[in-house]
C-alpha cells in the first residue's frame, strides 16, 4: 500500500507541474496533493533533465545561445509556463497593487501588464544570457540540478510560511506533510552532493548560496506586502532561485 500511495503522490507531482501524460484515475485531494510535494524536486530533476537533452541534442547543430533558446522553449512546453505565469503574476501584484488587497485582486487577473511582461523577460533573458556562456557539460548539468533544486525552495515557503489567501477559490490551500517535506529535503541534499561531486564544491555552494539568496529576497517581499504567500508567488519564488542559481555558477565560473 505504502509503495503504491508513493506513486501516486508522484503521478499527481508529475500532473501538476508538467504537461506529461499521466496514469489516469489519480485520486485528487488535499491530503493527496499536500503528500505529492515530497516530489517536487524528483519532478523538477527530471523537468531539467529533459532541458539538459534538449540542449545538448541542439548543441549539436546550432550555436549555444541558439540551443539554450531551443531548451527553454522544450522546458516551457514541458511545464505549461506555470512558474514563468506565477512569476509575470506576482510581478503585476506587487509592483501594481499600492495595497495589500489590491495586490491580491491584481494577481487573480488573466492578464499581463507591464511589470509582469519586464519581470517574465528579465528573468528569461537573465537565464538565457548566463546558460550560454557556460561551457555545455556545466550548463546541462545546472540545469539539472537548478530546475530540481528550485522546486525545493517553493517546497521551503509552503511549509515555513502562511496562505495570503482566506478564500483560495481557484485552487486549494497548499500544505505539505511532514512527511512529504523531509522527502523534499533529502532529495534536495543528494542533488546538491551529486552536483557538487560533479561540479566542485566551490561552484556548487556559489550556485546554491546565490540562488537560495535571490529565493529568500522575493520570499521576504510578498511576505511584508501580503502576509503571506499565494500560487502565483511560489512561481516567482523558483523562477527566480533558479536564475539566481545559474548566476552564481557563472560568477564562480567566471
Amino acid at each position: 500500500m505504502g509503495w503504491r500511495q508513493e506513486a501516486a503522490s508522484l503521478g499527481l507531482a508529475v500532473q501538476f507541474l508538467t504537461r506529461l501524460p499521466t496514469p489516469q484515475g489519480l485520486a485528487f485531494s488535499e491530503a493527496a496533493q499536500a503528500r505529492s510535494m515530497g516530489h517536487y524536486p524528483l519532478v523538477g530533476l527530471g523537468i531539467g533533465a529533459l532541458a539538459a537533452l534538449a540542449l545538448a541534442l541542439a548543441a549539436q547543430v546550432f550555436p549555444m545561445p541558439v540551443a539554450v533558446l531551443l531548451s527553454m522553449a522544450a522546458s516551457l512546453l514541458i511545464t505549461g509556463a506555470l512558474h514563468e505565469d506565477g512569476l509575470a503574476d506576482c510581478a503585476d501584484g506587487l509592483g501594481g497593487g499600492l495595497t495589500r488587497d489590491r495586490a491580491l485582486e491584481i494577481m487573480r487577473d488573466s492578464r499581463i501588464g507591464s511589470y509582469g511582461v519586464l519581470s517574465l523577460a528579465l528573468v528569461l533573458a537573465l537565464k538565457a544570457a548566463t546558460l550560454s556562456a557556460l561551457p555545455l557539460p556545466l550548463a546541462c548539468a545546472l540545469l539539472i540540478a537548478g530546475h530540481g533544486l528550485s522546486r525545493m525552495a517553493a517546497v521551503q515557503v509552503i511549509a515555513r510560511h502562511a496562505y495570503a489567501r482566506s478564500d483560495p477559490a481557484k485552487f486549494a490551500r497548499p500544505q505539505v506533510t511532514p512527511k512529504a517535506y523531509r522527502l523534499a529535503v533529502f532529495t534536495a541534499v543528494l542533488i546538491s552532493v551529486a552536483l557538487a561531486l560533479a561540479t566542485g564544491p566551490g561552484l556548487a555552494l556559489t550556485a546554491l548560496t546565490v540562488g537560495a539568496l535571490t529565493g529568500a529576497a522575493i520570499t521576504r517581499l510578498y511576505l511584508r506586502r501580503l502576509g503571506g504567500y499565494t500560487g502565483d508567488c511560489l512561481g516567482a519564488t523558483q523562477q527566480l532561485a533558479e536564475c539566481g542559481f545559474y548566476l552564481g555558477a557563472l560568477a564562480w565560473a567566471g
